[in-house]
């Protein structure tokens, strides 16, 4: 029964998403950040809040006065602030309610992910008791109410017996000090509320706690124009002497009151208990997925870490956790962001909407990080650099010139508009964004500069999506749409020998370093070894050549792996890591830079570690052609 539900909730809220994404865009979706969301609407109410209690007074003469002074006396700044936080704590309760939802329709509350549950449940509780309090704090209809049913709602629980309305709602008992432990209470509660958020997602890995700014400023926007077409008012001053005939309610928070008098105080408290209780103890009940003996192991790549998958983690919750930046937007299935390939292993791919991951894609390796969760061991790929896209900016460009360096290689320099410039750091890369949204990563061949040009090396992929276009239908003056600058590679000076190691198109950002290093007067000793298959795959040879007479400092080193007779090769043959160690059996005073291929970073990688250089000491870039995943890695694909 269980699973009929959670499918049906599944399958309205993927139908509502595809919807919404159709409506605003799969990037700033609002059913995407539920709980940034939620968040974002707190710290409304308590700035709302913090406005309204400057003006509030407590007191039995007083409050209802103050509050009516502020709405009416100051409507477009006090009323407007009352209004706000009104409708902003209801939206919260609504972010709330669905984030929670969706967590257990989808099947995301049980293992380890239990504490974020039971937490959010008791938030739940926190935020009603909180805004069921603030319905008492202007004493109007409403409040007065509210008041003496909260009271005898409590009176029925054994441990009052009938003090609090005995005590504190018969109109003797009211006094200044009432409304002052109102006031308190409306304060202490929203600070208890902040003190478990924080306890709430603190085990979440980069957890959201701020939605992306559009949907920030439109949820600000609709929230004030609602205040200003329906403001939120007092319903006339409280009377205890005389009962309230009829009531407009906030069903948000108030919608159970009615059964305090419809059924009965006591009758209400077993309602709430057991829903409380079988809330809390979801993770624990039938019927649960299977269990594993253990955790599984997950190697990621590029990096070549290895991670351990907790029961019920998916591969980006676990990467996340711990410490790999894989790239991630929706964390819902929703954006493909997080697209990787599975290289090894078998998963559960989760939930997800279809047209982010096709079945043909699925058969292809494909998967979403954000969804799949382990069954077995598992080796992945994920695309580097995408983790930073939320810092990245969009540019459109213009090709400037097409020149063709090798059989396989073009030469593509892009123009910026005027007053326009890539603020990029030597070895990062762009992404090149296709008519359909799937991207091409290309590093930068130059070093950075206040330029409003850009070089770009591509390789032909056959079979590829968009080299072929470039070799054959691209042309001056075509329009490029773009995002960057992307990756964490950063050039720096130091006191060891640094040794760039370059596969192929793997230098482009080994050029646009070592010109950088040359332009700020790096005195460290530059070694470069460039690998590639034949002489005609030296697409620029003489540059680095040029390089070498110009800088007492470089050293460059050409490796051919598979020389012809007609390449009269006479320089080094073989595997370029191979290569060097020969030069450099011991690497211990070393650093080394690796960008290629990943199986050409993967032999090196363990290779310059067992000859005694320094974890710390090895940085690589690797990259896949796009016919094997969804985009590049870094920086070549198709």
């Amino acid at each position: 029964m269980l699973k009929r539900i959670q499918a049906a909730g599944q399958w309205l809220f993927l139908q509502v998403e595809a919807a919404f994404n159709r409506l605003f865009g799969e990037r700033i979706n609002p059913l995407y950040y539920l709980g940034a969301l939620s968040y974002w609407l707190f710290w409304l109410v308590v700035a709302s809040g913090l406005y309204i209690y400057a003006f509030y007074e407590t007191g039995i003469d007083k409050t209802y006065a103050s509050v009516e002074q502020m709405t009416h006396g100051q409507w477009y700044a006090g009323g407007i602030m009352r209004s706000l936080h009104r409708y902003a704590s209801d939206a919260m309760v609504i972010t709330m309610l669905l984030h929670l939802a969706r967590h257990f329709f989808f099947d995301r509350y049980r293992g380890f992910r239990a504490f974020s549950w039971i937490t959010g449940v008791v938030l739940l509780g926190f935020i009603f008791a909180s805004g069921i309090n603030g319905y008492m704090l202007p004493w109007d209809r409403t409040a007065q109410f509210v008041t003496i049913a909260t009271a005898e709602w409590l009176d029925a629980l054994p441990v009052f017996r009938g003090v609090l309305v005995r005590n504190f709602i018969l109109p003797e008992n009211i006094t200044d000090r009432f409304f002052s432990l109102l006031s308190f209470m409306h304060i202490g509660i929203p600070l208890a509320v902040l003190a478990l958020l924080w306890v709430h997602t603190q085990r979440v890995p980069r957890a959201r706690t701020l939605p992306p700014r559009p949907i920030a400023l439109a949820t600000l926007v609709t929230l004030l124009v609602l205040a200003i077409v329906h403001p939120a008012l007092s319903q006339g001053t409280a009377n205890l002497n005389q009962a309230s005939a009829e009531l407009a309610l906030d069903w948000f928070y108030l919608a159970a009151y009615p059964l305090i008098y419809e059924w009965s105080p006591l009758k209400l408290w077993w309602l709430v208990g057991a829903a409380a209780l079988l809330f809390l103890l979801a993770p624990w009940l039938p019927p649960r997925r299977r269990s594993r003996e253990s955790e599984m192991q997950l190697t990621v790549h590029p990096g070549n870490r290895t991670v351990s998958v907790r029961e019920g983690e998916t591969l980006l919750d676990a990467g996340l956790r711990q410490g790999i930046p894989m790239p991630f937007e929706c964390r819902n299935g929703g954006c493909g962001v997080c697209k990787g390939v599975l290289l090894n292993g078998t998963v559960d791919y989760g939930v997800y909407h279809k047209n982010v991951l096709s079945d043909a894609e699925r058969a292809e390796g494909k998967l979403l990080l954000c969804c799949a969760m382990p069954q077995s061991d598992l080796e992945v790929e994920y695309e580097e650099g995408a983790a930073g896209r939320e810092h990245a900016r969009l540019y459109t460009a213009g090709v400037e010139t097409l020149d063709k360096l090798a059989h396989d290689v073009m030469r593509v320099t892009l123009r910026l508009p005027a007053g326009e410039s890539v603020p990029f750091q030597a070895g990062q890369f762009i992404n090149i964004i296709l008519d359909d949204g799937e991207r091409r990563a290309y590093s930068f061949a130059t070093a950075p500069r206040q330029s409003d040009l850009i070089e770009l090396h591509i390789r032909l992929q056959p079979g590829g999506r968009f080299t072929p276009l470039v070799f054959n239908e691209m042309k001056v003056g075509d329009t490029i749409h773009f995002e960057g600058p992307l990756g964490a590679s950063a050039m720096r000076d130091g006191e060891k020998p640094l040794i760039l190691v370059a596969g192929a198109t793997g230098f482009a950002p080994v050029k646009s370093m070592l010109e950088y290093a040359f332009a700020a007067g790096f005195k460290r000793q530059l070694i470069f070894y460039w690998g590639v298959r034949r002489r005609r795959d030296l697409y620029l040879p003489e540059l680095p050549e040029q390089w070498q007479r110009e800088h007492a400092n470089f050293s460059y080193i050409p490796v051919l792996s598979e020389p012809q007779p007609e390449d009269e090769w006479n320089g080094r043959n073989g595997l370029v890591h191979e290569a060097i160690l020969e030069d450099f059996p011991d690497l211990s005073g070393n650093e080394i830079y690796a960008c290629g291929s990943i199986r050409m970073v993967e032999a090196a990688q363990p290779a310059f570690l067992a000859h005694g250089l320094e974890p710390d000491a090895c940085f690589s870039d690797a990259f896949v052609p796009a016919v094997r995943v969804d985009s590049a890695i870094n920086p070549a694909s198709s």
